[in-house]
């Protein structure tokens, strides 16, 4: 069981939306963190080629409000309860609804809409994610844990639901496009590329030694907070493996990892008979994004075109797992399999967070995600999960242990 690729008697043929004159109705999950700001800025570009059903943010309903005004939202939904009166406050006056809470963003991923844009970072992105697959939206997915956290689970109701699920990150769109068209019988392996982030040159000590502000540096990318941590520790590499391997129901053993500095080449895909397909393209978010929202047509966009002869050469290397024990970690709970990359992504989070707070040092982030992995293993928390409130209870019990952890 893995991601077929969508049929395309369910998708347009000439244009973004069935019908070519009407608008792609779009629910944004996510609006005010990086993708959700890359999706807009790609509404921006073309405002009558969508039309926005709800935008939802965590905790900032001012940024939401303002989205939602300006791109003439029908729904907005902050999860922050204690936010709600600002941000109905923000939206008096304007038609727009206001919402808070947990089961309100549900509700806006049930909203009628053609396409979910799923960004809402963490396992808390789940049950809004299922919701919308679940009545048969197109899902663009970039929601890392509902893949990690609950792979069997999700890619279970993707083939009961005959849904339209594609991928977001830069990587697995890659993989997509590698794919299309191609007999899944000559797959050979799937290799993902990775910066390497801001310190792949440094020592181990150096990287012992890194602040916040260095991990941040991230040479290529600008994302959020937590992703950036996890790009600067090759964690978010292990995740897109996991991703990968449930997305495209591979084998362990047919994942690789190749570190590319211009982040320039997204994945490619070789094949039985020696032939490696690779896409290409800028750094950027909004091309990933936008083969999403158009798919099976290309969007326009003012993304910079990739100039191979200015860039004048691509450079590979292996990972040193020596330096970024995350990766090792990653393919070890992979290969377990359960609920062991639930536990994975739960102790990366808990740590991320201590880190970013100040309150840990940038190497301890893998170690207490191993000393986590470890002792969960040991009380028999990477079991399988049959369904979501197992995955949930996975997830929440690894975060208290990964937090005993850390002490």
């Amino acid at each position: 069981m893995g991601l077929s690729l969508p049929t395309r008697s369910g998708l347009p043929e000439s244009g973004q939306t069935a019908e070519a004159s009407r608008p792609l109705s779009l629910t944004i999950l996510g609006a005010t963190g990086s993708i959700g700001a890359s999706t807009l800025s790609l509404v921006a570009a073309d405002p009558a080629a969508f039309d926005i059903v709800a935008l939802t943010a965590n905790d900032n309903a001012e940024d939401l409000a303002a989205h939602a005004i300006k791109y003439r939202a029908q729904l907005a939904v902050v999860a922050n309860p204690e936010r709600y009166r600002e941000l109905k406050a923000a939206l008096a006056g304007t038609g727009i609804e206001a919402a808070a809470g947990e089961a309100a963003i549900i509700d806006a991923a049930n909203r009628p809409a053609d396409c979910v844009m799923a960004a809402i970072m963490g396992a808390a992105g789940l049950r809004a994610s299922l919701s919308a697959l679940r009545r048969g939206a197109r899902l663009a997915l970039a929601n890392k844990e509902c893949l990690v956290c609950a792979g069997d689970v999700f890619m279970r109701e993707v083939e009961r639901c005959e849904g339209q699920l594609l991928p977001v990150d830069s990587e697995h769109s890659a993989i997509f496009q590698a794919l299309e068209g191609q007999d899944r019988a000559g797959l050979e392996r799937v290799t993902v590329t990775a910066s390497g982030g801001p310190f792949r040159t440094w020592s181990k000590d150096e990287i012992e030694a890194a602040t916040l502000d260095d991990a941040l540096n991230h040479p290529n990318w600008s994302m959020g907070r937590k992703i950036t941590i996890d790009s600067a520790t090759m964690m978010n590499k292990g995740l897109e493996l996991i991703e990968a391997r449930f997305l495209f129901d591979l084998a362990p053993e047919q994942l690789d990892v190749v570190v590319h500095p211009q982040s320039i080449i997204h994945s490619m895909v070789s094949y039985t008979d020696g032939s490696v397909i690779a896409q290409l393209g800028m750094p950027d978010m909004r091309t990933p994004i936008a083969y999403a929202l158009s798919w099976p047509r290309r969007m326009k966009s003012d993304v910079a075109r990739l100039d191979l002869a200015q860039l004048r050469e691509l450079t590979f290397e292996a990972p040193d797992e020596a330096k970024f024990p995350a990766l090792r970690l990653a393919r070890e709970a992979m290969t377990t399999g359960g609920g062991a990359p639930a536990v994975l992504n739960a102790a990366n989070e808990i740590a991320v967070g201590r880190f970013l707070e100040g309150r840990m040092r940038f190497a301890d982030i893998a170690r207490t995600v191993e000393t986590t992995l470890d002792r969960a293993s040991a009380e028999g928390l990477t079991g399988a999960a049959d369904d979501l409130d197992a995955v949930l209870a996975i997830d929440h019990a690894a975060r208290d242990l990964a937090c005993h952890v850390i002490g």
